[in-house]
């Protein structure tokens, strides 16, 4: 087991944690990383028996489960449950282990739906048992190196935060199997973008409040060869041989969800942000600007090698600004961050230690989400996005968040 915080490696420590992983899919991998804070997976729960061979293969022997029944039977005293099932099933299988008295750990985004954010946050305030929302891109060190940067003062007061997300792998990740449907994903602004919107509420310290959106289904609804990939995972088709985006085959048989989105959005605080989202690009990369009342600032690259850079006097074009800050670490992406929230996770199960994500933030994400789909679809009508009930919102703020 280990002791940290959110920008050490895990130290060890002795206290077990048994932990049980809900969906054997492209994100089960993450509950390995119990075993870096003297863990253990002791059980998987997915309903397709095909995801048998996986299982081993990340986890070793142990039981493949159907459902969440089963595990409760079975597993009486288990110190947690890392959820990366599909989305659309995060509000049922939360509340279950919820009710049940068994910590979560749940992917982003909390649910697809604001009520059932608002459902599962009410029965862990109902139950007192702990919940824990996966965004791990707020332990990346682009994200936490902008957060300094800001809370030093650099930029001055957050009014403005432009993001835009170039996903150069969208038909890959997104169009071949569920996230394609928007019955199960409700719109990839929510389900993609819910971490982008955490990112620029927690930058800029607020929530959005009115948000208009524009999008459509551009490119790959014009792709006619489609299959049920039910039968195979995501790691079974990916390939970056799939190029240009109109070439892709085998996509979900039902796609109705944008594949480029626009958004805008005031904040309680006043502030705007804006975000765009592409799932068409040859790049795979975020781009931030933060404009503050005293200077702005730039990510350029999200990993390893890429830099912070800070524009705080006047000028004309200078490219690489007045200060440049390295970015550390994240150099495969987010595995990284996925250590530490997992890690981040465990310590506040066994001391009750503040965390860095919010079931408040992550509920805030998908209620903006939320609105920016309902408004694409109703021809960019500005759409309000309703508040957390204060006794909930209390309730997290007291026990669980550090900010």
């Amino acid at each position: 087991m280990v002791a940290m915080t959110s920008d050490t490696s895990p130290t060890p420590t002795s206290t077990p944690f048994a932990a049980a992983v809900i969906g054997v899919g492209a994100r089960a991998h993450l509950a390995k990383n119990v075993e870096q804070f003297g863990g253990s997976v002791v059980a998987a729960v997915d309903p397709d028996p095909r995801t048998a061979s996986a299982t081993a293969d990340l986890f070793g022997d142990i039981p493949l489960l159907p459902d969440i029944d089963a595990l409760l039977r079975d597993f009486s005293a288990l110190d947690g449950a890392i959820v990366a099932s599909p989305d659309d099933t995060h509000a049922a299988i939360a509340i279950q282990l919820l009710e049940a008295g068994v910590p979560v750990y749940l992917e982003k985004p909390l649910a697809i739906t604001t009520a059932d954010c608002d459902r599962v946050l009410a029965t862990a305030h109902r139950t007192g048992t702990k919940l824990y929302v996966g965004h791990n891109m707020r332990h990346m060190h682009v994200v936490r190196l902008m957060k300094e940067i800001i809370d030093r003062g650099e930029i001055g007061e957050v009014k403005a935060i432009w993001c835009r997300h170039f996903v150069g792998t969208g038909g890959d990740f997104y169009f071949k199997d569920w996230h394609a449907d928007r019955s199960r994903a409700g719109s990839l602004l929510l389900q993609k973008g819910a971490h982008d919107l955490d990112v620029m509420q927690w930058l800029a310290g607020s929530a959005s409040r009115e948000v208009t959106g524009m999008g459509d289904l551009m490119i790959y609804g014009q792709v006619t060869d489609r299959r049920d990939n039910s039968d195979r995972r995501m790691r079974d088709w990916y390939s970056t041989d799939n190029w240009p985006p109109l070439t892709q085959t085998e996509l979900n048989p039902v796609v109705d969800v944008e594949d480029i989105s626009m958004m805008l959005a005031r904040l309680d605080s006043g502030a705007f942000i804006s975000y765009q989202q592409c799932h068409f690009t040859p790049d795979y990369w975020r781009n931030y600007t933060v404009i503050g009342t005293e200077g702005r600032l730039e990510n350029f690259g999200d990993g390893e090698g890429g830099e912070v850079r800070v524009w705080n006097k006047r000028s004309g074009f200078l490219e690489h600004g007045h200060v440049q800050y390295p970015i550390v670490g994240d150099a495969n992406g987010h595995g990284d961050a996925d250590v530490l929230t997992v890690g981040e996770f465990v310590e506040f199960v066994r001391n009750g230690t503040p965390t860095d994500t919010s079931p408040l933030s992550a509920r805030d994400a998908v209620a903006a989400g939320v609105a920016g789909a309902e408004s694409i679809r109703s021809g960019s009508r500005p759409v309000h996005v309703p508040e957390i009930a204060p006794d909930v919102r209390s309730y997290f703020e007291r026990n669980q968040t550090s900010e």
